[in-house]
């Protein structure tokens, strides 16, 4: 599971995760929706079970969006790892890129279309209950009408990573035949518009005094920079692995240890000493399985003496597994599917070394300031 993210389950196949900031929007949502105005008179029980209400349909609405654009993903054989729910809406993670502009604007079009049809059907319940000023529940459904139509309008906004800035560049991919140059275009398009509404926040801020309101543009234009940069990370990381090999960025310094060696043995004899981080558990020439640094900070410090490497190595059979001629673009794709950190490479039968997430990312930092860089000019 990724840092500040909690997994709900599975949707349609689709891993479905909630990123501590979506928390915000809950309870602000749900605490707007409790201090309603007061010259309604409902009951204070009466606004906070629809102000629950209102916050877990507006999480419906969210997952719905991302179902959408994930849903035509799958039909267009384009594989979905996970839905993640951020503070401003959802993030569909694919596992490779679509490959043709037509697919990517079907995908992404889908989104926003949802969200005004679910506007769409509150706005209609809200017509259907509005009884006088008051139907609290007729009001609540067009607050989830007005959050809808804005999640849409905000998706469409032409700068990447947004819905708006992925057909934007599928436009422009289609019209130059350039993906990652229609990329790096909608990326910068992207952070120009974050860099607007940090700008705006502050002007709020500082002219109008509107503390809440400036701070909000703020985080928002933070929140599209961020985002923005780490989508064409992304890309840029696909197009930097194309026609590189695993032989070329497998670490082949793993030690073979016995399956008895202590965890206190192995940190002062391997990690302390040589700075070796993986190590193929064997016996003779049989190996048994894989241990890392990662499954080492698992257990408390005054365990590892009383801990042997078999006890917490990942056993042979369930190690993944790649050879050293493989495309790491293809690896990076199976990383990303499985969610693991780690892959063990063999040469035929013949274990060699492995290749590490953190490994990949950095071998893509020294292509993009040496190598993709010098070729984009």
């Amino acid at each position: 599971m990724v840092k500040g993210n909690f997994t709900l389950g599975k949707v349609f196949g689709i891993r479905l995760q909630i990123h501590y900031t979506w928390f915000v929007i809950f309870v602000l949502v749900t605490y707007s929706l409790i201090l309603y105005p007061s010259e309604f008179f409902h009951p204070l029980h009466t606004r906070i079970v629809l102000g629950i209400l209102a916050s877990i349909l507006f999480f419906a609405s969210i997952i719905a969006h991302e179902l959408a654009h994930s849903i035509v993903a799958v039909r267009n054989q384009i594989p979905v790892q996970q839905i993640t729910l951020f503070v401003f809406g959802g993030v569909s993670y694919i596992t490779r890129e679509v490959t043709r502009p037509k697919v990517e604007i079907a995908i992404t079009i889908v989104g926003p279309l949802t969200s005004l049809a679910i506007s769409g059907v509150f706005y209609g319940m809200h017509f259907l209950l509005w009884e006088g000023d008051q139907s609290l529940a007729a009001n609540l459904m067009y607050c989830l009408g007005t959050a809808n139509l804005i999640l849409a309008l905000f998706n469409l906004i032409p700068g990447f990573p947004l819905d708006g800035g992925r057909i934007l560049r599928a436009l422009i991919w289609h019209k130059t035949q350039d993906y990652y140059g229609a990329t790096r275009i909608t990326t910068r398009i992207g952070q120009g518009i974050a860099y607007v509404f940090i700008a705006t926040g502050i002007v709020v801020v500082c002219v109008f005094h509107l503390w809440l309101n400036g701070l909000w543009l703020i985080f928002i234009g933070w929140f599209l920079h961020d985002a923005a940069r780490a989508g064409y990370y992304q890309v840029l990381l696909r197009r930097c692995l194309h026609g590189i090999r695993a032989s070329q960025i497998t670490e082949y310094d793993c030690a073979f240890i016995t399956p008895d060696l202590s965890l206190m043995d192995l940190i002062q004899q391997y990690v302390l000493t040589r700075g070796q981080v993986c190590f193929f558990v064997s016996e003779g020439d049989q190996v048994k399985g894989m241990v890392t640094l990662e499954q080492i900070r698992k257990v408390p410090r005054q365990r590892w003496t009383a801990t042997a490497v078999k006890d917490i190595m990942i056993p042979e059979k369930a190690l993944r597994t790649v050879q050293v001629q493989q495309q790491v673009s293809d690896i990076l794709q199976m990383m990303n599917e499985k969610g693991t950190e780690y892959i063990a490479v063999k040469e035929g039968e013949k274990f060699v070394g492995v290749i590490s997430r953190d490994n990949l990312h950095r071998f893509v930092r020294i292509q993009a300031e040496f190598g993709v860089a010098s070729k984009n000019g």
